[in-house]
C-alpha cells in the first residue's frame, strides 16, 4: 500500500477493485422488464378480501437494494409509516439460514412482487424469503457452492458482492473470479462496496480514513467474506457466484463505462486505475 496522508482525498492509486454500485435513480425502470414476476397474490383472508375494495399494484425490487432500500420502498407502497417495515422484520420468522443470524440481507429476492390493499409488511416480506430459499436451494446452486467450496450462504454474500462491483452483466463472472482468487490467496477483498455498506452509502470514492474503518465490513483490513451479504443479488449475480469466469485475475477497475479491466498483474492494475483518475478528472472539468 502507498502511505497517504489520511485526508479526505480519494485514495485510488493501490486499491484492487473500483467502487461499490451507485445508480439506483433508473434502477427501478432497468429492472422492471427483467424482473421475475412473482405471480402468487399476497393477499389477507377472504372474509377481509370480501370487506375491501383491492386495487391491484406491483412492487418491484431491483437488483442489489439493500434491506433498508427494500422496508422504504416497502412502507412506501403500502402507505406505512415510515419504519414500519424495518420493525416488522425484526419480528417475523422468515426462516432464514442459521448463519444470517436472523439478518435478512441477501434473502429479500429482487422481483416484481404483486401488492393490494390487504397486504402486509409480514406476508410481503416471507414472500420474499421463501422466494430467495426456493432460488439458493436449487440443486445448481448448492451443487455450484459445494464445488467452490463455500456455503450456499456464503454463495449469496459473494452474489451481493458481485452484483455492487461488476459495472456490466458481462462483468460479473470475472469479478466473481476475482473474489475467490483472493480468498484462495487469503489476501483481504479490499471491495469498496463492503465499505459503503458499513458507512449506508453509495459511493464512487474510498479514502484512506474509509480504509480504516472499525467495522467487519471492512475488507480492506479484514480477510475473507463480511458477515452477510451486503445487498440482495439477482440471477445472474448468483450464476456468477456459482460459476465464475476462468481466470488468473486479482485486480480490476472500470476505467470508462462499459471499460473494465482485470489483470493479476500489481502494476498493470496501478497504469488501470491512474487512467481512471485521469478520465474522471477530465469528465469533472
Amino acid at each position: 500500500m502507498v502511505n497517504e496522508s489520511p485526508d479526505a482525498r480519494p485514495r485510488r492509486r493501490l486499491r484492487p477493485t473500483r467502487r461499490g454500485k451507485i445508480v439506483l435513480v433508473a434502477a427501478a425502470l432497468l429492472v422492471a422488464s427483467a424482473a421475475v414476476l412473482i405471480p402468487l397474490s399476497l393477499l389477507g383472508s377472504e372474509e377481509e378480501g370480501k370487506k375491501k375494495e383491492r386495487r391491484q399494484s406491483t412492487l418491484v425490487i431491483p437488483e442489489g437494494w439493500r434491506a433498508s432500500q427494500v422496508y422504504t420502498a416497502v412502507d412506501r407502497a403500502l402507505g406505512l409509516k415510515s419504519g414500519s417495515t424495518e420493525k416488522t422484520a425484526a419480528t417475523v420468522d422468515l426462516e432464514l439460514p442459521e448463519q444470517a443470524e436472523g439478518n435478512p440481507e441477501g434473502y429479500l429476492f429482487p422481483a416484481t412482487y404483486p401488492i393490494d390493499s390487504t397486504t402486509k409488511p409480514a406476508g410481503l416480506l416471507r414472500y420474499m424469503a421463501d422466494t430467495a430459499r426456493k432460488r439458493f436451494g436449487a440443486d445448481h446452486i448448492t451443487a455450484g457452492a459445494q464445488r467452490n467450496n463455500v456455503t450456499v450462504y456464503e454463495t449469496a454474500t459473494i452474489a451481493s458482492i458481485v452484483q455492487a462491483e461488476a459495472d456490466t452483466a458481462s462483468d460479473m463472472g470475472k469479478v466473481a473470479r476475482v473474489v475467490y482468487n483472493r480468498l484462495l490467496k487469503d489476501m483481504p477483498l479490499q471491495m469498496d462496496s463492503t465499505i459503503n455498506y458499513a458507512l449506508k452509502r453509495s459511493t464512487l470514492d474510498t479514502t484512506t480514513t474509509d480504509t480504516q474503518l472499525d467495522s467487519p465490513y471492512n475488507s480492506y483490513v479484514r480477510k475473507g467474506l463480511p458477515p452477510t451479504p451486503i445487498g440482495n443479488p439477482g440471477e445472474e449475480a448468483l450464476r456468477a457466484a456459482i460459476s465464475p469466469t476462468p481466470g488468473p485475475w486479482l485486480y480490476f477497475v472500470t476505467v470508462a463505462p462499459g471499460d473494465t479491466r482485470f489483470t493479476d498483474s500489481y502494476d498493470e492494475q496501478q497504469k488501470n486505475v491512474e487512467e481512471f483518475n485521469s478520465n474522471r478528472r477530465a469528465a469533472t472539468g
